[in-house]
């Protein structure tokens, strides 16, 4: 690009000159240049690191940076007496809901049931402070407690340690902002994961339900064992559970029923109309407390039909750290007891890919709420990494198992009127006065209520809605999507989600490397004839070599001057500046024109530093001269 000479000396005091390029004008790379910058300063390693370092601190010190990264320092000046009843009842009616879940989600993951409730009150404390959306809150849930137990095989040493580990990895990728990751994980995988695992989880628990096993780390290996062991069959249990599936079910449709007009209802209708909503909505602390009432009569009365939870330890765990070595008493086949003493490292390699898949899925999981409920609002995923992250470290010194935020209890959550986070201190609370006054009473309640529990929450997790409008907009996210919900029920699920993300890169690298092409045969003001060839998007190296072929191909057919419209190459690489240096030589060695119009600047740079022999035109009447062969003086820039 050419440079005009009053500008040089206008900028001569060694301010960076930026050019744009003009009307008219031509690019020549062997005789021009595009920018004009001025002379790098050498900077030794210890001058950068120091330079840098002083400006991460400035960044990290600043008080925008610490209303960002603490966000209760934004609501709580702001608390007033309507937010505390709205969080006051919110939290409640979440706490409700939390205990039977917690319970419940500790037997998915092969822990004993105060696991769950460990895992649900510290964590809410901190994501007060920490958390960026009113709608999370912090707890197991099913896919947490599914991928915990398929980790850690219900070893709860390793379940604390994947707590804690997963945890600082949260915490890692939220300093580091890899949030973006699950950009990687699209619609149609995040549906054949989650409908995949809701089936998992449903059959997990038909040994509760129906007494008999369901041993396997797959969904078709528990089916095999539920073959082979139905008929072990418990009748009591499954007339038990299939009519609590019944009653849950009835109870959340009441959750939607109201009385009257939807304005100008009176007293009466909307007394009715929220007793209704309330009843439904704490359906599955109602089931518990009802069915706990039952089975403690039963045993009173000596009729033992159910099979009942058992002893649940009372009181606050200890606050310890978390366990780095463990030791496990095994039973040989001749009788003799053996202990296995495991290392800190044989651990953590046992945990495999669970320590990136879990992070992942929390991630996946915490910010589908989040974004539920912004309003449109924009979402923070470096925040809730970072605030997910410490909750789990958090956890682990209380021997809790994986939490995050769950889109059900979320949306009972934003139903119940919440207005800040606060509303996760009452949650905690209720968790709290549970494990100190009431885990005697769970002794009561019989399995196939909290198999029942999970089972009518689950089968609304299947995605079965999403099919038919992939099938109208975008036939072929259906197969990234089948085949992760194919591998997840085949493999353990943390293999099927890495196959369904692995397959979905695929699919998004075949795109980037077969680029659409425009042909068009073009005519100037004067009747000659030109091809105009559009790339839609960058060139890059998986791309390029395609795009390459085609313009050769087009231009082989004919002895017309060849133009590329390069409006949509934003962008370009090495191995794009070999192949179009080579192409350049093939149309030269042709004795046939080759133009580039409206190339970025930049990006003929890098096409510049292989080929110096490159024509790049602006405008149309740049493109005609150079078409009709007239070579006219041209003010310089």
């Amino acid at each position: 690009m050419r440079t005009d000479q009053s500008s040089q000396r206008n900028n001569s005091s060694g301010s960076e000159v930026s050019l744009d390029i003009p009307p008219n004008a031509i690019y020549n790379t062997s005789r021009d240049y595009i920018v004009q910058t001025e002379e790098n300063e050498k900077l030794n390693c210890c001058t950068f690191t120091k330079d840098w370092l002083r400006q991460l601190s400035s960044n990290v010190f600043r008080k925008k940076t610490l209303y960002k990264r603490l966000p209760i320092l934004t609501w709580l000046p702001k608390y007033n007496r309507n937010d505390f009843i709205g969080d006051l009842m919110a939290g409640i009616t979440v706490g409700l809901t939390v205990i039977p879940q917690g319970l419940a989600y500790a037997g998915i993951a092969g822990l004993d049931l105060q696991y769950g409730l460990y895992g649900c009150f510290l964590g809410c404390f901190i994501y007060i402070f920490l958390g960026s959306s009113k709608d999370v809150p912090v707890g197991p849930t099913a896919i947490s407690a599914l991928l915990t137990f398929q980790t850690t095989h219900g070893l709860w040493q390793k379940a604390v340690l994947l707590t804690f580990l997963s945890g600082l990895i949260e915490i890692a990728m939220g300093i580091f902002r890899l949030g973006f990751l699950i950009d990687f994980v699209s619609g149609p995988v995040s549906a054949g994961f989650t409908s995949a695992g809701s089936l998992i989880i449903f059959t997990s628990q038909l040994k509760d339900l129906l007494g008999v096993n369901t041993k396997g780390d797959t969904f078709v290996d528990m089916w095999f064992s539920i073959f082979g062991d139905i008929h072990n069959i418990s009748w009591n249990d499954a007339g038990l559970g299939v009519c609590c599936i019944v009653v849950l079910l009835t109870m959340r449709a009441m959750a939607g029923m109201s009385f009257g007009p939807k304005e100008g209802k009176t007293c009466w209708q909307k007394f009715f109309s929220t007793l209704f909503w309330l009843i439904g909505t704490s359906r599955n602390a109602v089931l518990v407390v009802v069915s706990a009432i039952v089975g403690y009569y039963l045993l009173q009365a000596d009729i033992d039909i159910f099979r009942m939870v058992g002893y649940v330890p009372k009181g606050l765990p200890q606050f310890q750290l978390p366990p780095f070595t463990m030791t496990t008493i095994t039973n040989s086949t001749s009788g003799e007891i053996t202990e296995v003493h495991e290392s800190f490292t044989h651990m953590v390699s046992s945990l495999g890919s669970g320590l990136i898949v879990v992070p992942l899925i929390s991630l996946l999981e915490n910010m589908a709420v989040v974004q539920a409920f912004a309003n449109g609002k924009p979402c923070d995923a470096t925040q809730e990494l970072i605030a997910v992250g410490v909750c789990n470290v958090a956890n682990s010194f209380v021997q809790g198992f994986r939490g995050n935020g769950g889109i059900a209890r979320g949306a009972v959550l934003n139903s119940s009127g919440v207005r800040t986070q606060l509303s996760n201190l009452y949650t905690g609370i209720i968790v709290i006065v549970a494990l100190l006054y009431l885990t005697p009473t769970f002794y009561y309640i019989p399995k196939a209520t909290l198999a029942a529990i999970i089972m009518a929450a689950v089968i609304f997790m299947i995605q079965y809605r999403v099919i038919k409008p992939m099938w109208r907009s975008k036939k072929s996210d259906l197969i990234p999507g089948l085949a992760t919900f194919v591998a997840c029920l085949v493999l353990p699920l943390q293999l099927g989600i890495l196959v369904g993300i692995g397959i979905n890169i695929l699919f998004i690298l075949y795109h980037a490397a077969r680029p659409r092409l425009r042909v068009e045969t073009l005519s100037t003001s004067n009747d000659i004839k030109y091809l105009m060839l559009t790339p839609d998007r960058c060139l890059i190296f998986p791309s390029v070599e395609f795009v390459r072929n085609v313009i050769t191909k087009q231009g082989r057919k004919s002895t017309l001057p060849v133009v590329i419209d390069c409006t949509h190459i934003y962008g370009a690489d090495y191995t794009a500046a070999k192949v179009v240096s080579t192409m350049i030589g093939d149309f030269e060695d042709r004795q046939q024109k080759l133009y580039f119009f409206n190339l970025q600047p930049r990006v003929a740079q890098v096409f510049e530093s292989l080929h110096k022999d490159l024509t790049v035109l602006y405008d149309m009447n740049s493109l005609e001269i150079k078409l009709s062969g007239k070579e006219e003086h041209h003010s310089k820039l």
